[in-house]
């Protein structure tokens, strides 16, 4: 898909057709009012029959006649100037975008400065177009078997706007790549788990990393057993699957300093192993690598946007199966870090995997710490399938996670995490740790597993099992996969103020 620039005046707009935005306000300015024009007042008095609505989110469609070169117009109530926010913008975009794609246009033209207000200027629009229009039109192909009938795709954007061509094109860009990243991260964790086992997982990582010159480490099982990561092979030890630890390095800056390490878990199947699933709750388990599509999905918006900040993205990956070898309630393990884990709960192994991904990402040079997993269902619990829940123990870092979750409109909520909390987790006789010390608050109880391994370094969990996935479609997206995350990561490293010692 390509997108151009045009300053000339938006009435001579080409294109199958024209998208407006209309804002509630008593008479038409500017663009909308050279456009009412060329209707002779007609669009005046569609607004006041209630043909063309100014509420937030309504698409109203007009033909054309003729009166323009594009043959109808899209018009996308936005509200009130004052109450439009960059995320309402985003989701009367994306539901502007679905109407074109069930219009099967293959080209179109934007009026951009019909959107711009005193609190939304023309780079804000662009950017939050691009995302909008890549997200809500993302379909999973899936595996059926494809129709005759030909496909219709978007294959030119023109944006007409009277502000800086080379900054509105700079946040198209932006926009697009948030986006994709996103979309990228949806198919990961929407693709079945025997087509995307852990290798396949380090293959798709390892394409990123030639598209974006990134610094790649896959470790083998044999490396991992060298190194000491009893966690991540514990959790292995019943499939026929290999496992990955999977490692992507962006250098922003001339030194390796300041380095944010995001941590994905990245089960691609997890059967519960002998602390078995019940039937209804291993159908979908093929998404409980959404962390792992998280990190993934920033590291690609990373790649694009280039900013001066450097990350390390670290993904331990296995599925959890049932055999003869798998590992059992009982046992003790000793993870990369040392630390040794008396297992009481077997489905409880993403938190076993992020243990040595967290150690592998110390290792590697992280000064901070985020991990991000679908980890517990008491997470659901706790907050519904609409909110991410959060652990942390720096202020200050959180402060700025908080703040890119903010911006990019996907909410978290903060949990509790104390030192009764950590004393839960330490409660074994014969270990360290556990990793299951009941059901009473079970995603902090998670979470605080894994905060186990910050050992210090300013750190944030992020769990996001209620959100990683959706069971309707919405203004920004079909049903299934979200890419929930990927945004927040992305703007984390892009806004990053580095904390002081």
């Amino acid at each position: 898909m390509k997108f151009s620039i045009n300053q000339n005046e938006v009435t001579n707009a080409n294109g199958e057709c024209l998208i407006v935005g209309i804002y509630n306000q008593p008479t038409f300015e500017g663009e909308l009012k050279e456009l009412d024009h060329k209707f002779e007042g007609y669009l005046t008095q569609l607004v006041k029959d209630g043909d063309i609505s100014s509420k937030h989110k309504k698409v109203s469609k007009i033909h054309t006649f003729g009166k323009l070169n594009a043959k109808r117009i899209v018009f996308v109530g936005l509200g009130k100037h004052k109450e439009l926010t960059f995320d309402l913008l985003k989701e009367s975009l994306g539901s502007a975008s679905k109407t074109l794609k069930n219009m099967k246009v293959s080209s179109f033209s934007v009026a951009l400065e019909t959107f711009v207000s005193e609190e939304m200027v023309a780079t804000d629009v662009a950017h939050a177009f691009m995302e909008a229009f890549t997200m809500s039109t993302y379909e999973f192909d899936g595996y059926k078997k494809k129709s005759n009938e030909p496909e219709v795709h978007v294959e030119a954007i023109e944006f007409y706007t009277k502000g800086d061509s080379k900054e509105v094109e700079t946040a198209l860009h932006i926009g697009s790549a948030f986006g994709n990243g996103v979309n990228s991260a949806r198919t990961l964790v929407n693709t079945p788990g025997n087509l995307l086992t852990s290798t396949k997982l380090a293959e798709y990582a390892l394409e990123l990393a030639e598209r974006y010159s990134f610094e790649v480490e896959i470790l083998d099982k044999e490396e991992m057993e060298h190194l000491g990561m009893g966690a991540l092979l514990a959790v292995n030890q019943g499939s026929v699957e290999p496992p990955k630890m999977i490692v992507l390095k962006y250098n922003g800056k001339e030194d390796w300093k300041d380095v944010i390490g995001l941590v994905g878990k990245g089960i691609t199947f997890d059967t519960g192993g002998y602390s078995l699933k019940p039937k209804d709750g291993i159908v979908g388990m093929k998404t409980d690598m959404g962390g792992a599509a998280a990190v993934l999905g920033a590291m690609e918006i990373i790649g694009e946007i280039k900013p001066e900040q450097n990350v390390v993205a670290v993904i331990p990956s296995t599925d959890n199966m049932v055999s003869g070898s798998a590992f059992k309630p009982d046992d003790v393990i000793t993870s990369m870090s040392g630390k040794t884990i008396e297992v009481l709960n077997t489905d409880a192994e993403g938190r076993l995997a992020l243990a040595d991904g967290m150690t592998y990402a110390k290792h590697q040079g992280a000064n901070y710490l985020v991990d991000v997993a679908t980890l517990t269902g008491g997470v659901i619990v706790a907050l519904g399938e609409d909110k991410t829940g959060a652990l942390t123990n720096h202020e200050a870092f959180f402060e700025q996670v908080l703040e890119a979750s903010g911006e990019s409109g996907e909410f978290i909520w903060r949990l509790p995490y104390t030192e009764n909390d950590k004393k839960r987790v330490r409660g074994s006789d014969i270990a360290d740790l556990n990793n299951s010390p009941g059901r009473a608050g079970h995603a902090i109880m998670g979470g605080a597993f894994v905060g186990e391994f910050a050992e210090g370094l300013p750190w944030v969990h992020l769990d996001i099992a209620g959100t990683a996935t959706t069971k309707g479609s919405h203004d920004l997206g079909p049903s299934g996969a979200t890419g929930v995350m990927a945004r927040t990561l992305a703007l984390l490293v892009e806004r990053f103020v580095p904390l002081e010692k």
